[in-house]
């Protein structure tokens, strides 16, 4: 079945290639640009395999069927294609990486609408979706849910940590510890992991519970929780780090080793709470045993 969607794949390049052409013309420029300002970074750092996995997706739903392809009027084509690639010309000019991406990404959609239809965007919407998570989210976004969260992470650990007896006081994002004086910057406030474990977790979850969309919902809103938790635990280490072994210990390695582990425990723990709250919901709706399992049989695979 794989064999034959690469074969299908591959005869639409030969018989479309100028198609192809002009889709690398402005997928490869802006894609370089994405991983050069974005993926070499934290907030960035999950897109290469959000990009791999869903267009690994994208391919295994493409309907083989070529009945199944039902390609709309031109002009409503022209409607949404000639707007969109003038903003992308002006995003390529102010060279808003933000910006860019996603009106690529749109551009690209509408590519896919002109010669597969609307019915077949339905039923890629999951991979379509999913892949929206290779570009970053714009600054605005950002700025907007950090500020909030940073001060609510450095509060808790300020109350934390002198309910414990250590010499510590702050005030917003700022924490004083002894002689050493610590900002709480966006990395640490748990909007980069929440994005990088949405996207991870969503993955994770279509893959195992496709059908059974209800517990997929529930399980993706315990995403939320456990990244703050994880980034409230780090932001705890780095201070006792630099309590106890100086500044410049904190803010090397140990900095970025923290902010791993810390990925590898959320991500470890949404796995857990998958486990743990599928038999758990079986026995408080007395369903069937096999409607929360990993490995169900109906379809999910």
């Amino acid at each position: 079945m794989e064999a034959v969607r690469r074969s299908a794949i591959w005869r639409f390049v030969q018989d479309n290639w100028l198609l192809c052409v002009g889709i690398l013309a402005i997928l490869l420029p802006t894609m370089a640009f994405v991983a050069k300002e974005t993926w070499s970074t934290e907030q960035g750092g999950h897109g290469p395999i959000v990009l791999s996995t869903g267009l690994w997706l994208l391919v295994r739903q493409w309907p083989q069927d070529k009945s199944t392809l039902a390609p709309p009027p031109a002009y409503k084509v022209a409607l949404f294609f000639v707007p969109l690639l003038l903003l992308y010309l002006a995003a390529r000019v102010i060279q808003i990486v933000e910006i860019e991406g996603f009106v690529m990404y749109a551009l690209l959609v509408v590519t896919l609408y002109s010669f597969a239809g609307f019915a077949v965007l339905q039923r890629l919407w999951f991979p379509l979706f999913y892949l929206l998570f290779t570009f970053p989210p714009p600054e605005s976004v950002v700025a907007a849910v950090t500020q909030p969260l940073k001060i609510g992470i450095s509060q808790a650990a300020i109350d934390f940590l002198y309910w414990l007896g250590y010499p510590i006081a702050g005030a917003g994002v700022t924490i004083q510890i002894s002689q050493y004086q610590l900002l709480v910057a966006e990395a640490c406030a748990g909007l980069n992991s929440l994005i990088s474990l949405s996207a991870i977790s969503l993955f994770y979850v279509y893959m195992r519970h496709q059908m059974n969309w209800r517990y997929a919902m529930i399980l993706m809103l315990a995403v939320i929780p456990v990244a703050i938790f994880a980034n409230f635990v780090r932001v705890l280490v780095l201070i006792l780090l630099t309590y106890y072994a100086g500044e410049a210990a904190a803010q090397g390695f140990l900095h970025n080793f923290a902010g791993l582990t810390m990925f590898v425990t959320a991500l470890l723990a949404i796995f857990a709470i998958d486990a743990l709250a599928g038999p758990l919901l079986r026995r408080l709706l007395g369903g069937d045993s096999r409607s929360f399992s990993l490995g169900s049989s109906d379809g999910t695979r």
